[in-house]
């Protein structure tokens, strides 16, 4: 496909590994929240993937990716809603992934912040009582661990159709939002974190703002 478009178009695309997606989330926070914010653990899930960074300057210490993506695990859960079971079999492959990293982003230390990007957490913190998008970004936003805890079984005895009712939940990511749950808070609960502070920067402004880091050097 990536030689089609060069074929058709001369754009020569390039597809970012799921490290170096990690370490440009990672930028993206670290340049919205600054250097105060000291050590930084940057959680971050897309469709595909769940990625952690943590570090004290623009390149983190670490930077993982994990096959654990809220629209990938969502495929995990046929049902509508789904079986208990299916969901208990989720929750326990999440966190035996997880678990097997943890080590690697603890033997930095502990975070002195810890941040939560992309759209499923941000919905996820909507659901909870944060404010709206359209309350502009420097609204503080927060996703705190034990509410996410009690929304999960919620979440997983409704519909897609009840969760797309949900405050700031659109139709097209109400599939997802179970699995996507379930991933945050067991990275969460693994990484022994009590909140994450929203940033509404993410990949694409990671992307943007290593691009005019080049050609101002």
């Amino acid at each position: 496909m990536l030689q089609q478009v060069r074929d058709e178009t001369g754009a020569d695309l390039q597809v970012l590994s799921g490290a170096d997606e990690a370490r440009l989330t990672f930028l993206a926070a670290r340049r919205w929240f600054g250097w105060s914010s000291g050590r930084l653990l940057c959680v971050d899930i897309g469709g595909g993937s769940l990625e952690l960074a943590t570090g004290i300057d623009e390149e983190p210490d670490a930077a993982i990716s994990l096959p654990l993506g809220a629209g990938r695990m969502s495929r995990e859960l046929p049902g509508n809603p789904p079986s208990r079971d299916d969901v208990r079999s989720l929750r326990k492959q999440v966190r035996s992934d997880i678990a097997r990293i943890v080590r690697d982003l603890n033997r930095f230390g502990p975070p002195d912040h810890v941040v939560g990007t992309s759209k499923t957490i941000r919905s996820l913190a909507r659901v909870l009582g944060a404010a709206p998008s359209a309350e502009g970004p420097y609204v503080p936003r927060r996703l705190v661990r034990s509410e996410l805890a009690d929304l999960v079984p919620r979440l997983a005895t409704m519909t897609v159709e009840e969760r797309a009712a949900l405050p700031g939940v659109s139709a097209g990511r109400a599939h997802q939002l179970l699995a996507g749950a379930v991933v945050v808070e067991s990275a969460m609960h693994l990484l022994d974190v009590e909140q994450l502070d929203l940033c509404p920067w993410a990949l694409r402004e990671g992307v943007i703002l290593r691009r005019l880091d080049w050609l101002e050097a």
